[in-house]
């Protein structure tokens, strides 16, 4: 029973996770979500999921809610949104953009999906057609404008998170469109030059731009209704004090949406806007995460108790690190050499164009940032086994390559198989919450996804890059820095620190001057720096796996096979696909 520990924890985290995450987004029971697709524009395959709640019927249709999440996120990043308006009686299909999620690529195309969306939303018997609202966040408000201009009569109010009128593929905003139109900008919005023309979000009331959307010259007055709900002109400025991502977990910012669609739509239940519970459905899904982590600890365990992989496990060889002021140092600059050069090798990246072979852009520059890191890693180890540890006897065995009698070479693959069954396994645990519960593993904008059949292509390509990077990395953590007779918990703590460390400053950093003076350190990178929040507790989580399973098989592959694994399928179920397959 202890040696499977883990697994067994990972098991119930995960179920206990399912049962709350799905009581939650259900209302008890009381709203029914599902996984829909349809056709749109093309032939392009759009996904989405609907929440339909129990009075809403084909006798009793209830109003509706368009509900559009942002540039690479997916459908269940607005689940906060869905499940409290669900629970006040609205019907919300929450739609994967085109070229996001489940949704055919490219992104971009069609309008976005907003169209598609729109259409479909309205072909329900059980949605008040004259009652349908438009929410969209970031990139998703492009969406539903996108919508708005084809259907100009075919919703009656509008809600913009984080997001704006006349951005690049969004049709210009006026003073009579959209409609009764909530404008939800938080004072600490990192895209406040993109989208109102302004260098801080918080002097959004200010904004030229914005001023011309509710047809005012004085600044606008946040909370005051401006022009007529009757006739469609209502505009309201709202200014939560919260992030561009931090949208997605603000009770203000979902309050406010909440408040516009019980003024501007008819048929929603009088539900205060301050009675939210989608936090509890976000914290459970965290939970499974923390329990998915488990599961691939404990059935890494496992698996190394079978004839199949016995011959896998071994005992930790003999290491030559670094000590003393030296290790310091060293692991200083090792934690920050991928946060230094991270807006370099992501611009780097950029210039990788989308193709059948790259077909994810973000994907791509996340790439050159590993191959570019792992290659100077590379450098400074060949130069520390040159000039140090070389000298003392390291060799291939000592850095975990291969088994201490030299016999480890011919069991790369094998490692690569008991990796693949120890992720694959989790992959089974998550496409069962998913089934089961309609959950996946996230929190916040940390999200694993099952992938598509496409996506799953997609993974194959990127992985060798992601492998080589993480078979580096696992060799200085496990060669360079490992502690020789330190507790468990100072060598994984100490890999976490190589690993993230960096990241915690760089964040730090970055989001103490935004909130300090309204704008990042970098102000001229926002989408990067939201992109690195995720870096945090994909690096802790790689460290983790990169140390166990080093630990428990005595050498670096399996570790750095599984992090491959991981890491790929998790950046690319999670990213748009910018390139038409």
């Amino acid at each position: 029973m202890k040696r499977n520990a883990f697994l067994i924890l990972g098991v119930a985290l995960v179920i206990a996770a399912g049962v709350v995450g799905w009581l939650v987004q259900t209302d008890g029971g009381r709203v029914a979500v599902r996984d829909v697709r349809f056709i749109g524009t093309n032939g392009t395959r759009m996904s989405a999921l609907l929440y339909v709640p129990r009075t809403a019927t084909a006798k009793t249709p209830a109003p509706g809610i368009l509900a559009v999440h942002g540039y690479i996120n997916s459908r269940e990043t607005q689940s906060g949104f869905a499940i409290e308006l669900a629970r006040r009686g609205y019907v919300v299909l929450a739609l994967d953009q085109t070229g996001h999620g489940y949704s055919d690529p490219p992104a971009f195309a069609n309008g976005f999906g907003g169209p598609d969306g729109l259409k479909f939303l309205r072909s329900l018997d059980i949605v008040d057609k004259d009652n349908i609202g438009l929410e969209g966040h970031s990139m998703g408000g492009w969406t539903f404008l996108a919508a708005a201009a084809v259907m100009p009569d075919a919703y009656r109010s509008a809600v913009l998170e984080g997001s704006s009128t006349g951005a690049p593929f969004a049709a210009e905003g006026s003073p009579t469109w959209p409609k009764n139109l909530a404008v939800v900008y938080s004072r600490y919005d990192e895209f406040s030059v993109l989208m109102w023309g302004i260098p801080r979000a918080a002097d959004v009331v200010k904004s030229d731009k914005l001023k011309k959307v509710f047809g005012v010259t004085d600044d606008i007055q946040p909370g005051k209704v401006y022009g007529s709900i009757a006739d469609g002109t209502a505009r309201v400025l709202y200014t939560p004090v919260t992030t561009h991502p931090g949208d997605h977990i603000s009770n203000a910012a979902i309050g406010y949406a909440i408040d516009w669609f019980g003024q501007t739509l008819k048929g929603g239940a009088p539900l205060p806007s301050t009675d939210q519970i989608w936090i509890w459905k976000e914290l459970a899904t965290l939970v499974g995460f923390i329990g998915f982590v488990f599961f691939l600890l404990g059935m890494g365990r496992a698996l190394l108790g079978t004839k199949t992989f016995a011959r896998a496990a071994g005992p930790v060889p003999s290491v030559t690190p670094f000590t003393g002021a030296a290790w310091w140092i060293w692991a200083a600059v090792t934690a920050a050499i991928p946060v230094v050069f991270f807006y370099l090798f992501m611009t780097l990246g950029a210039g990788v164009k989308a193709s059948w072979f790259f077909p994810q852009t973000i994907t791509s520059q996340i790439m050159v940032w590993a191959l570019m890191n792992g290659a100077i890693f590379l450098v400074l180890f060949i130069v520390w086994h040159i000039t140090s540890s070389g000298k003392r006897g390291a060799n291939a065995a000592t850095y975990g390559l291969v088994k201490p009698d030299k016999s480890g070479w011919g069991l790369v693959g094998m490692d690569a198989l008991y990796a693949i069954a120890v992720v694959f396994s989790g992959y089974v645990l998550l496409a069962l919450a998913d089934y089961f519960f309609k959950i996946d593993f996230r929190f916040w904008i940390l999200a694993l996804k099952p992938m598509s059949s496409l996506q799953f292509g997609i993974f194959l390509r990127y992985l060798i890059p992601f492998a080589a990077f993480f078979l580096i990395s696992s060799m200085t953590l496990n060669a360079q820095y490992r502690l020789p007779g330190s507790a468990p918990a100072v060598r994984y703590f100490a890999n976490m620190g190589i690993m993230a460390g960096g990241f915690l400053v760089f964040l730090l950093l970055e989001y103490i001057t935004l909130f300090a003076r309204g704008m990042l350190l970098s102000a001229a990178q926002p989408l990067n720096t939201i992109v690195a929040i995720q870096f945090l507790p994909l690096m802790i989580v790689a460290s983790i796996f990169s140390t166990w399973f080093y630990e428990k098989t005595g050498r670096v592959w399996a570790g750095a096979f599984v992090n491959a694994l991981f890491v790929t399928w998790y950046i690319v179920a999670g990213q748009a696909i910018q390139f038409p397959l």
